[in-house]
C-alpha cells in the first residue's frame, strides 16, 4: 500500500551512507521504489554527518535511517515498513 501524498510531506527521512555499501543502495532502491522522500546523507564525505549519526544511533556501521525521529540501525524492511505506514 502506497502513502498518500499528504503523509509523504509528513515524512523527514535521513539515510545515512557510504557509496561502497551494497546494503545503503539496497535501502534507497527499497524507498525509491515505494516513492518515499529522503535526504542521502554521505558519511564517508562528512564527518560532522557521521559524528551526528553515531550521536543518534549508537552505531559507526551504515546504514542508519531515521524517519521522523526513529532510528533503524541496517536494512530492517518490517520496521522500516512499520513507521513510514506501509504494509
Amino acid at each position: 500500500m502506497a502513502l498518500k501524498p499528504e503523509q509523504k510531506k509528513k515524512l523527514k527521512v535521513l539515510i545515512f551512507t557510504t557509496p561502497t555499501c551494497p546494503h545503503c543502495r539496497a535501502a534507497k532502491k527499497y524507498l525509491r521504489q515505494r516513492g518515499i522522500p529522503f535526504k542521502d546523507i554521505d558519511v564517508s564525505r562528512d564527518h560532522h554527518a557521521a559524528r551526528d549519526m553515531v550521536r543518534r544511533s549508537g552505531q559507526s556501521g551504515v546504514p542508519v535511517i531515521d524517519i521522523n525521529g526513529h532510528i533503524v540501525v541496517g536494512f530492517n524492511r518490517p520496521k522500516i515498513d512499520k513507521l513510514l505506514g506501509l504494509r
